[in-house]
């Protein structure tokens, strides 16, 4: 994991409200519905002002300050502006902050889920620097995904900081 200065994103997709018990427990999960949706292909083709072909999540709207809250997850497209809003879709400005960046590579989901796995041991062992729990960001790439996890300030020698 490494500090990087995350740029301001906009993303326009669907959303779902959810808790991660929920989502461990298949009869009350909402994620894979939402991911079911958004992977058709085409599923994002029709917004205007796209950046790339990636998928972006975006979580944010946490309840409280750790994992065990609700939070909102939007899965949609990053774009330039929010000129029009796609009917059942919903924006969301993912603010340029100070983040904490994870890889995952490999196999998906299990990349993925063993990603978000070492982000909560390193919230559960307070480690530093701690999480906002304000707007995290994943982008999915065809190498992998990448998490950027707003982290509260502290203060980060220049040497230290990488670019996102």
């Amino acid at each position: 994991m490494i500090i990087v200065d995350r740029p301001e994103t906009l993303v326009i997709g669907y959303a779902v409200r959810t808790t991660n018990a929920d989502e461990a427990d298949p009869s009350r999960a909402r994620l894979p519905g939402l991911w079911a949706r958004s992977g058709v292909p085409g599923a994002f083709a029709h917004i205007p002002g796209r950046v790339d072909e990636n998928l972006y999540a975006v979580l944010f709207d946490y309840d409280g300050s750790d994992q065990q809250g609700a939070y909102t997850q939007v899965v949609g497209a990053a774009v330039r502006t929010l000129a029009r809003l796609p009917e059942g879709m919903v924006a969301v400005r993912v603010p340029a902050v100070p983040s904490l960046k994870v890889e995952a590579h490999g196999p998906m989901p299990q990349a993925l889920i063993e990603a978000w796995q070492e982000v909560w041991r390193h919230t559960e062992a307070g480690s530093v620097p701690p999480r906002a729990f304000t707007t995290d960001l994943e982008i999915h790439h065809p190498a992998g995904v990448d998490l950027y996890l707003a982290v509260l300030s502290t203060p980060v020698p220049a040497h230290e900081r990488a670019q996102a």
